[in-house]
């Protein structure tokens, strides 16, 4: 069964930051000597970010000490954070879900399942019911939560969406992840955490699937997907609830590991589906971190520009977990970037998760 994805959405909060002006702000949270605040900011330097959208800031520009007071030299806990994810959450939802519908051309009464996507926050009930109430969705639309599940969660949503419209053509699905990372900024001197400091932002995207509709050559068609767990990783990337926001832990390994892992994975999945590497016409990789992209584009032979996508959403928008293939592969259609398109995110387990898109 075909499903197409008819509209995508995509929001951030109103307001961001440079990355230049987000070291300066941080370095008080994690340097205690003049040493560490050099390399705290080279660190900055080299996350391949150069702006970010946060919900925590309260201006884009003018004085740095007034342009944000969520983050003190009281470290918020983890309930504080929550109450700004549940302050928040709902609103990127909407917008980005209000989009897809309107690029999709679909009335929100013909939506019959929504599934919401998050690994940076809880609450109940969830983001969905604001996405009901204020889209205008019925109120008996099925709900389904994809939690936890880090920056493959949309890819892990997109399948779901898959499985409900193999179950009934008649069915509309409307997809929505919503991430805000900076409410989870580390304080302390630890070079795991500073780098996810450095890299995480906010953002929300969001997609209508259906099973028929016009193929125009803006809408993307589901044709398979896939997912591996790498050998021995389950130290390498994780994400756990602390007193004081989720901790990341980001090992330098995850690089080599997915770089030693990808190409064997996708050219088995690949020839599954009856094509090759090469017949890939464009690539959705998620941006972990400069990295990743540069071991990725190594380990399978791609060169710069096949990941160029990539490498300008990470700098735009920082890493949004979870929403931010969406951000690429939108970019990647309103270029009209040749087909086939791969797809693919990495998060803890360490899991990579694929779709193949026409």
């Amino acid at each position: 069964m075909t499903m197409l994805i008819a509209g995508i959405g995509t929001a951030v909060p109103l307001h961001r930051i440079a990355q230049a002006d987000a070291a300066e702000i941080a370095t008080q949270f994690s340097c205690e000597t003049p040493a560490q605040e050099r390399l705290f900011k080279g660190m900055y330097r080299r996350a391949g970010v150069d702006t970010r959208h946060s919900v925590v800031l309260e201006a884009s520009d003018g004085d740095l000490g007034a342009r944000q007071s969520f983050y003190t030299h009281a470290n918020p806990t983890t309930r504080d954070r929550m109450r700004k994810y549940e302050e928040q959450a709902g609103a990127l939802a909407v917008s980005a879900g209000r989009e897809a519908l309107r690029e999709a051309r679909v009335q929100a009464e013909r939506v019959t399942h929504v599934i919401t996507v998050s690994c940076s926050g809880f609450h109940a009930p969830g983001f969905d019911i604001a996405m009901i109430k204020q889209l205008g969705l019925a109120a008996q639309v099925a709900r389904t939560h994809v939690g936890f599940m880090g920056c493959h969660g949309l890819l892990n949503g997109l399948r779901v969406a898959h499985a409900f419209l193999a179950a009934d053509p008649r069915a509309c699905v409307l997809l929505c992840a919503v991430e805000m990372c900076s409410l989870h900024h580390q304080y302390g001197w630890d070079s795991d955490q500073i780098v996810a400091n450095a890299l995480f932002a906010d953002g929300s995207a969001a997609l209508v699937g259906v099973s028929e509709g016009p193929t125009s050559g803006s809408v993307y068609r589901v044709v398979a997907s896939g997912s591996t767990l790498v050998d021995d990783s389950e130290d390498a990337m994780s994400w756990r609830i602390a007193d004081h926001g989720f901790q990341m832990t980001l090992s330098p390994r995850v690089p080599e590991l997915i770089s030693r892992t990808i190409r064997p994975y996708l050219d088995g999945w690949l020839a599954r589906q009856g094509m090759d590497f090469a017949a890939v016409g464009s690539w959705a990789v998620h941006p972990g971190g400069p990295r990743i992209l540069a071991e990725f584009g190594e380990a399978t032979g791609l060169d710069r520009a096949m990941l160029e996508t990539s490498h300008k959403v990470l700098a735009e928008y920082g890493n949004m977990s979870s929403p931010t293939v969406l951000f690429i592969l939108d970019r990647l259609r309103r270029i009209g970037a040749p087909r086939p398109c791969v797809a693919l995110a990495f998060g803890p387990g360490l899991a990579v998760e694929s779709v193949l898109l026409a």
